[in-house]
């Protein structure tokens, strides 16, 4: 994971994120390469996730009320 492009895609969607990284990986090597140039354009627009990157994080968060 470079950027977290394909599971922010994957949590949009609602789908599992390593299936969304596995279809990227295929179209990428089919296309020959503009796969990635895209992976950096999605990746430069993508608004940035302010929630916990994961269950340890949303544990130890602290809530603000």
């Amino acid at each position: 994971m470079i950027a977290g492009v394909c599971a922010g895609i994957g949590t949009y969607l609602d789908v599992d994120p390593n299936l969304v990284r596995i279809v990227w990986a295929v179209l990428s090597l089919g296309s020959l390469g503009t796969g990635i140039l895209l992976y950096i354009v999605v990746w430069l627009l993508m608004p940035e996730d302010d929630g916990p990157s994961g269950p340890i994080d949303a544990e130890f968060t602290v809530k603000e009320e």
